[in-house]
C-alpha cells in the first residue's frame, strides 16, 4: 500500500491530523507490506507508526499573570471595565458599613457610654443610612451630646 494511504489509515485509528503522523524510519518496508487496517494497528501498537504530541498553548504568560495578580498588580485604571459600584457590589457594601456602625454601638452600650433611651433610635439610624461610616456617627453622637465620657 502507498505511504499516504497508511498515513491516512494510520490518522483515523489514531484520531490525529495526517501531518502529526510519523514513521520509524527502520520499518519503512514493513510499513509499506500493510494492506489493511488491522496490519496497521499492528504496526502502531509496535511503534513503528506513531503520532507527535499536539503543540498546545503556553500557559508561561498566564500563570505570570496570575501571580502578578495574586499580589494585587494589573487593576489600574485601564484595566477596569464597569462603574465602582459594579466592581464592588452596593450590597457588599452596605452590608460593611451597616455591620461596623452596628459593632461599634454595641461596644458602646458595654462600655455604658450612652445615654439612657438613645441606643434604639441610633440604631434606627445607621439602618436608615444616616451615617456614611462609624466616624461620622461618632461626631453626631458627640455634637448632641449623647455620649457619656465619664467612664
Amino acid at each position: 500500500m502507498a505511504m499516504n494511504t497508511v498515513r491516512r489509515i494510520a490518522s483515523e485509528v489514531i484520531g490525529v491530523g495526517e501531518s502529526k503522523i510519523r514513521f520509524n524510519p527502520e520499518a519503512v518496508s514493513k510499513i509499506g507490506e500493510a494492506l489493511t487496517r488491522e496490519d496497521v494497528r499492528s504496526l502502531i501498537s509496535d511503534g513503528s507508526i506513531y503520532s507527535i504530541a499536539p503543540r498546545g498553548v503556553s500557559r508561561a504568560r498566564g500563570r505570570g499573570k496570575d501571580s502578578q495578580m495574586r499580589k494585587g498588580r494589573r487593576f489600574g485604571r485601564g484595566s477596569r471595565k464597569g462603574t465602582f459600584s459594579t466592581r464592588v457590589g452596593k450590597k457588599e457594601n452596605w452590608i460593611a458599613k451597616v455591620r461596623s456602625q452596628r459593632k461599634y454601638l454595641r461596644s458602646l452600650i458595654e462600655q455604658k457610654k450612652l445615654q439612657h433611651g438613645t441606643v434604639r433610635k441610633i440604631y434606627r439610624m445607621v439602618k436608615g443610612n444616616a451615617f456614611k461610616g462609624v466616624k461620622v456617627m461618632e461626631t453626631y453622637l458627640r455634637d448632641n451630646k449623647l455620649l457619656n465620657d465619664k467612664k
